[in-house]
């Protein structure tokens, strides 16, 4: 290794150690004169393998964080005020998904209303943003997810989210599936029993106006003197 390979290498190594933010490798070659700092990352990387802490890219960021294995030797406890609800993990996962997503179209999704205090905790908790907005009839807002999300789920991007055959292996979507199957059941059977009663009322209508007719029918010949001799 050439000695101003070692100099940048320190450098990077540095800058990180000392920002309180994840950096992306272009901010780094800002600090750094516009050097190409993206080997000394990869060194770096490498170097920091298997140690007590390590260097590694979120959302194309890079910061030091403790060892996966040693993190529980590490960890405070403190009082956790808010546990995620279920509507909030729901809402997460939809906007982890389809990113950038409005709220009316993650209403869509989840077939019920969102409230506002659902979103809002998801952005206290620094795992979803507001991305700007859609360009439609009323430029509704839309919601993506942060660095602060790849960072706490150990996610280099959104292309390492579970696939849909992961989620089934690790039967994540089976009581989704056979709710979504007693629902369409249940749908089914609603449209069913309607065309049943619609079918019956339409028998009875036909039967009552045949009825009125016959009726017309047997009052207009008893209004016609008998011409019979």
């Amino acid at each position: 290794m050439s000695h101003e390979m070692d100099d940048l290498l320190r450098a990077v190594e540095a800058t990180l150690f000392a920002s309180e933010e994840p950096l992306s490798a272009e901010q780094i070659s800002a600090h750094l004169e516009g050097a190409d700092v993206r080997e000394a990352l990869r060194e770096l990387e490498t170097h920091y393998a298997g140690r007590g802490i390590a260097l590694v890219e979120r959302g194309r960021r890079w910061h030091f964080q403790t060892a996966p294995d040693l993190a529980h030797l590490l960890r405070r406890e403190k009082e956790q005020l808010r546990r995620l609800s279920r509507a909030a993990t729901e809402v997460l996962a939809i906007i982890a998904y389809h990113e950038p997503v409005s709220r009316a179209e993650i209403e869509a999704i989840r077939g019920v209303q969102t409230s506002a205090g659902t979103l809002d905790v998801l952005m206290e908790a620094g795992w979803v943003r507001a991305a700007g907005r859609r360009e439609v009839p009323g430029r509704p807002v839309i919601y993506a997810t942060t660095n602060d999300f790849l960072s706490h789920f150990g996610l280099a991007s959104r292309k390492d989210l579970p696939g849909i055959d992961e989620l089934k292996a690790a039967g994540l979507l089976d009581p989704v599936e056979d709710a979504f199957d007693d629902m369409m059941e249940q749908q089914a059977a609603e449209a069913e029993e309607k065309r049943e009663e619609g079918a019956k009322t339409g028998s009875m209508d036909e039967m009552g106006v045949a009825g009125e007719e016959d009726w017309g029918d047997q009052a207009s010949a008893l209004e016609k003197p008998d011409q019979s001799v």
